[in-house]
């Protein structure tokens, strides 16, 4: 299983050039003959942002020199780990006209989807930066820690999307149900609110893994380090489940091109 998973993912990777390009065109042609193309995303994020920070900073009585960074890298983030695991989902049903074809790498198709929202996440990290550099940076130590970490984020991300993916194309009631729990996760995490706003039940918070992989993208941009629990769970998620991933992948590479 993890032989043909492993040789599947080499192939996917030394092709690099395809699923890059075909992400690319992806953003490109979703905003064909605008003017300010991708950007647009980065326009409505900054609304978002803009319009949560005021409304629900004055109602936590929250500073919005505090605030507004906070909730900027919350939703950032956020976002691009939403759209990597519901798009990845839909990976191989979306496809299915390539897979069915050609004789191509499967995870080529989850790499574009990664990759495409690393370019999507690029035009909104334009807030955040900007929102640094009017409030100021925290701690000029901790912000060098964002990358690797964001590595990890995004590896964790990826595992998820394989997984989702592959059942969904054989069950496809499965995306609905994904994005369904994606808008519960994203109110029973702090994003919009910070970790130890729950005292009452903290638990939620606690044993909530995603809590954890967004407050280790979160707290170097904010100047806070993050826990040596937070780098064991998000570890330990990104290499449990990419060996589960992978098993899953190896087992049913074969009948994808059945499935969609």
């Amino acid at each position: 299983m993890f032989k043909s998973a492993s040789a599947d993912l080499r192939q996917s990777l030394t092709s690099w050039r395809l699923w890059t390009l075909l992400g690319w065109l992806e953003v490109r042609q979703r905003y064909a003959r605008s003017r300010v193309g991708p950007f647009w995303l980065t326009i409505s994020m900054g609304v978002m942002i803009g319009s949560i920070g005021v409304v629900y900073g004055t109602l936590f009585g929250m500073s919005m020199r505090d605030y507004l960074p906070f909730l900027s890298i919350s939703l950032v983030m956020w976002t691009t780990f939403a759209q990597t695991v519901q798009e990845g989902s839909v990976a191989y049903i979306n496809s299915g006209t390539y897979i069915r074809q050609a004789a191509t790498p499967k995870l080529i198709y989850i790499l574009q989807v990664v990759w495409r929202n690393l370019v999507i996440l690029a035009h909104n990290f334009l807030i955040v930066l900007v929102l640094l550099v009017i409030f100021g940076v925290k701690s000029w130590v901790t912000l060098p820690i964002f990358i690797p970490a964001l590595v990890v984020y995004m590896l964790n991300a990826m595992w998820i999307a394989m997984v989702a993916g592959l059942l969904s194309a054989r069950f496809r009631d499965l995306p609905q149900i994904i994005a369904a729990l994606i808008q519960i996760a994203f109110y029973v995490t702090p994003i919009i609110y910070r970790p130890d706003a729950l005292k009452r039940f903290s638990f939620i918070v606690e044993y909530n893994p995603l809590a954890h992989l967004i407050e280790l993208v979160r707290s170097p941009l904010i100047g806070q380090g993050p826990s040596d629990l937070t780098w064991i769970v998000t570890i330990g998620m990104a290499l449990v489940g990419w060996s589960f991933a992978l098993a899953m992948t190896g087992r049913f590479l074969k009948r994808i091109p059945y499935w969609v």
